[in-house]
């Protein structure tokens, strides 16, 4: 029954794995064009390994476990005046959202390239905005859904990880500076994914798909909303990424704010 505590509830235990590294954490390219977006500093992945079987159907009980273990919580930050700060009281529940992640090439962006959004050169249509004096189609499109370009993508490839990978590296941080093409967006979010997720060939039909499961995580102690901000913010967000095949988990997440302007 739901909301009931199963007496042979699933536990987790997680370690650290700080060996572990991604190639966009060291990519100058992508450190120059986060730094650009005002995401450098606030964008952070960590990876832990776990010790038992994971099913998507025990994904709230996995991220509870995940954020309450010894071993995890020294790492969890907040920022706070531009510094990363450790969470001031213990996480007490989470909300989790089970993200679709189903892509293993970026087709799926494919009908951004011609709805109007860009022109033939690549470059991001501007348009006018009631507030925003510098706003293009693209992000319109992003964002508004009375935008005629919202379902430019359809409505299920907008709640792949994919594509809010690829929403979030658009909006940016607090102090964003814009592309003029979409190309940057598109690299950077390919290279940040390939870095994410896992994929494996089936030894039959050679078809490779994705193995990992993604959660949008928010994390709670007595006093509210704790991790990934102390306010709900589109741009602060937070996902765990689990490997089921080698018992790995990515904490994925990023802090609105004002980024670094120095690699």
């Amino acid at each position: 029954m739901a909301g009931e505590k199963c007496m042979f509830e699933q536990a987790f235990s997680f370690s650290p794995l700080p060996a572990k590294s991604f190639s966009f954490q060291q990519d100058k390219d992508t450190l120059t064009l986060l730094m650009k977006w005002s995401m450098l500093g606030r964008l952070s992945a960590q990876t832990y390994s776990f010790d038992s079987n994971f099913h998507p159907y025990s994904c709230e009980t996995f991220a509870l476990h995940f954020f309450k273990d010894p071993e995890v919580i020294p790492s969890l930050r907040n920022m706070k005046a531009r510094v990363w700060v450790p969470l001031e009281n213990p996480v007490v529940s989470v909300s989790v959202e089970l993200v679709p992640c189903t892509k293993i090439s970026m087709e799926l962006f494919d009908p951004i390239y011609s709805c109007g959004i860009l022109r033939p050169s690549g470059h991001v249509v501007k348009c006018i905005h009631d507030i925003y004096p510098d706003y293009d189609e693209l992000r319109q499109m992003l964002q508004e859904v009375d935008s005629e370009h919202y379902y430019a993508v359809g409505k299920m490839e907008r709640e792949e990880f994919l594509f809010c990978l690829f929403k979030h590296l658009c909006l940016g941080g607090e102090l964003c500076q814009y592309e003029d093409t979409i190309d940057p967006y598109i690299s950077t979010t390919k290279k940040i994914y390939k870095d994410l997720i896992s994929v494996q060939k089936d030894a039959e039909t050679k078809k490779i798909s994705v193995v990992s499961t993604v959660l949008k995580v928010s994390a709670y102690d007595e006093s509210g909303l704790c991790f990934p901000g102390t306010r709900e913010e589109e741009q602060t967000f937070a996902y765990l990424i689990v490997d089921p095949v080698k018992r790995n988990v990515t904490l994925f997440y990023h802090t609105y704010g004002v980024g670094n302007f120095t690699i």
